[in-house]
């Protein structure tokens, strides 16, 4: 193997690994008990793996949105969702907002202010829960990145594991 092959981190320590796996049931659990559903979960993993640039994390993730049952035209869209119109709902605006400011991690006034404006549609607990989706998603996109997983090509349409 040559020192420019990818080193697939979830391959090179499995106990890690199945630690992250188990965060990330968690979270769903935590998410889902907050009244959060698996398609806006979906579109935040989606927008957090935009932002970071996870080839991998977004093919996962537009399969599992389109399971969850996200049109393939907001997937498409989801980079200017601030910018659609009533295409995304309030709530899901508010999530995306908190995907994107812990992610980019702006200045304190600018973080403070997107969950301030969440807090405004969201309980707190829906807010914990989404900030808690975008630091999974965040560590997966990492260890994603850093492994250089491959995209595998598929048909347009199928969610094919």
């Amino acid at each position: 193997m040559a020192v420019s092959d990818p080193m697939f981190l979830d391959k090179t320590n499995p106990e890690l690994w199945n630690s992250i796996g188990r965060f990330s049931k968690d979270v769903a659990k935590s998410y889902r008990a907050a009244g959060i559903s698996d398609r806006t979960a979906e579109l935040v993993n989606l927008r957090v793996s935009q932002i970071n640039g996870c080839a991998f994390c977004l093919d996962l993730h537009a399969r599992k949105a389109l399971e969850a049952g996200e049109s393939l035209q907001r997937i498409t869209l989801l980079r200017t969702w601030d910018e659609c119109g009533g295409l995304f709902t309030e709530e899901e605006c508010a999530a995306l907002a908190i995907a994107e400011a812990a992610t980019d991690l702006p200045i304190p006034d600018e973080r403070i202010a997107a969950v301030a404006s969440a807090r405004l549609v969201l309980s707190d607990e829906q807010v914990a829960a989404i900030q808690w989706i975008a630091i999974a998603m965040n560590a997966f996109n990492r260890i994603s990145i850093l492994s250089r997983h491959p995209v595998k090509e598929r048909e347009l349409g199928t969610t094919g594991k």
